[in-house]
């Protein structure tokens, strides 16, 4: 069983139920999200050098994980799970693998009891941001997902309350996570009982308040501060805005890191088959003279393909030097590593000064940026595209010569 193939193809299934079902309201438990927790299972499988089966298993339990929530909120881990067995099913998979898979999906049903390592991976990917830097983020997402579920705006000291109950009631499954993230875990908890601190003496400060002339300069304090607040948030980029280019810029890291890793299977590949050649069929050629034709045809098919994948992969370096007149124009891209790498750390100080002061410069160095890793891309793709077709069709190809060359010696 070929269980790099269907797991390829399981992502590829995922990939498509999440834009054919999108739902507005799942700004927290989609694709993104899906994509983080299956980013945590490969690092905790990886660790503990799980078999291929394993690994396939905890990947494929991780694509799936969250599937329901397209069609039921209330129970999405059976959903998802149900979702997973129909497509392994079709596959061909054998039950007890599928088994391992849905209990895996079912094991991240809160409160979580996994059961075994492969279920304790799953549940410790699928919460791995509570030991994260990206904690408050994720947190408000989720939020913002509740009030659309639900129809109505939630309290946000009701939510904070919820969320410590939450990290109390929680710990990390397997040893590599509780090494890992328990410590930043509890430094988000201490974060968020000390604003729920904050928070009550502020509202009991307010309610023993009732003084006209407190009010008074309370309300004026307020308005000072939410007046700073709007002329701070006029002085820089919209969130909105800033939001598009940080996904867009993801999405592209995401693409890139994909294309290196088919490069590389390819490379693998390749450099297994040609070693094969060369420690094996190349000493038996004298005594197998007809097979000289097909040999070399496989030999130069795994070598362009090779090639092409290399080129794929290959950095190119800029020169790493900008002008000042490049800054005065608004030419250069200061956000490139390529463009300013010779130069010294005043020259580029000043550049990054000025551009980060001009609202211009500044959105036309990330336009700029995006559009360099779009053409980077671009040339990444078609150069794998050409690999994997030279590949596909010189492998079909050698192993006609292979079978026309024995079936010619054979009459």
């Amino acid at each position: 069983m070929n269980y790099l193939e269907v797991l390829d193809q399981a992502r590829a299934h995922v990939f498509s139920l999440f834009h054919t079902k999108n739902d507005d309201r799942l700004v927290y438990h989609n694709l993104f999200h899906t994509e983080q927790v299956v980013q945590a299972v490969v690092k905790i499988a990886n660790h503990y050098q799980l078999s291929d089966q394993d690994f396939f298993i905890v990947n494929t339990a991780a694509w799936f994980h969250d599937i329901g929530y397209l069609t039921n909120f209330e129970q999405h881990e059976a959903r998802g799970a149900e979702s997973a067995e129909d497509f392994l099913k079709a596959k061909g998979l054998d039950p007890a693998v599928i088994l391992q898979v849905t209990n895996c999906i079912l094991a991240t049903k809160m409160p979580q009891r996994p059961l075994g390592l492969l279920e304790q991976i799953v549940c410790d990917a699928d919460l791995f941001h509570l030991g994260g830097d990206s904690f408050k983020e994720r947190n408000k997402l989720m939020l913002k997902e509740a009030e659309a579920c639900k129809g109505r705006k939630i309290d946000k000291t009701e939510w904070r309350l919820k969320t410590i109950a939450l990290f109390e009631g929680h710990h990390y499954h397997t040893a590599y996570c509780q090494e890992l993230l328990s410590a930043k875990k509890e430094m988000n908890l201490t974060e968020l009982k000390e604003k729920s601190i904050k928070e009550a003496k502020e509202k009991e400060i307010k309610e023993r308040t009732h003084a006209d002339e407190d009010k008074s300069i309370m309300k004026k304090e307020q308005a000072e501060e939410k007046q700073e607040q709007k002329k701070k948030k006029s002085d820089r980029p919209e969130r909105g805005i800033e939001t598009m280019f940080r996904i867009t810029s993801g999405n592209h890291q995401r693409l890139s890191d994909m294309a290196d890793n088919k490069a590389h299977i390819m490379i693998s590949t390749n450099s297994i088959i040609l070693s094969v050649i060369l420690s094996l069929l190349l000493r038996k050629l004298e005594d197998n003279p007809h097979l000289i034709i097909p040999t070399l045809i496989l030999l130069i098919i795994c070598v362009v393909t090779m090639v092409f994948s290399i080129l794929a992969t290959r950095p190119s370096v800029p020169p790493g030097t900008f002008t000042a007149e490049d800054i005065r124009e608004k030419k250069v891209n200061l956000l490139f590593f390529g463009n300013f790498y010779k130069m010294s750390l005043p020259e580029y100080d000043a550049g990054m000064q000025q551009m980060m002061e001009d609202r211009d410069f500044l959105y036309g160095s990330l336009v700029r940026d995006l559009y360099s890793q779009g053409v980077v891309l671009g040339r990444k793709y078609r150069l794998l595209r050409v690999a994997y077709n030279v590949f596909m069709f010189g492998i079909i190809a050698s192993v006609l010569a292979f079978v026309i060359a024995s079936a010619l010696v054979a009459i």
